[in-house]
């Protein structure tokens, strides 16, 4: 069993990424998915789609990474902010700039699970998920 599955995700994300896989699975849960779309909309991830494995019947959150032409890494840090044992939370007004804006906050908020832009847009605040440049 896993204590944090937020944590274990953005490990699995950093792993592959340091093989250079096109692609990475983790188990697939709603809350999984809304993180891989906050992904997917700032541009780190190419997309995402849930697989059902034929075998165990479990299904699977696949994320195709990003690469630029070169073969560099898009998404060159991802970090767990709030953790199982200490939760972050911020106000719409506190929210931190990442890398002085250049990268984002994923934050869980009433609306769903936002960037830090569009929660600023929206402005609500939330709990920080992932620190990610």
């Amino acid at each position: 069993m896993i204590s944090d599955p937020i944590g274990d995700m953005a490990t699995r994300v950093r792993n592959a990424l340091s093989v250079e896989a096109l692609y990475v699975d983790v188990p697939s849960s709603k809350f999984k998915a809304e993180v891989a779309a906050g992904l997917q909309r700032e541009g780190f991830i190419w997309d995402f789609e849930t697989l059902t494995n034929a075998e165990s019947g479990r299904t699977v959150l696949r994320l195709n990474l990003k690469y630029g032409p070169a073969g560099e890494r898009v998404l060159r840090s991802i970090r767990r902010v709030s953790r199982p044992g200490r939760r972050v939370y911020f106000s719409n007004e506190d929210t931190p700039r990442v890398l002085g804006g250049l990268g984002v906050m994923l934050m869980s908020t009433n609306l769903g699970v936002l960037s830090s832009r569009e929660a600023a847009e929206k402005r609500v605040g939330g709990e920080a998920l992932l620190e990610i440049w």
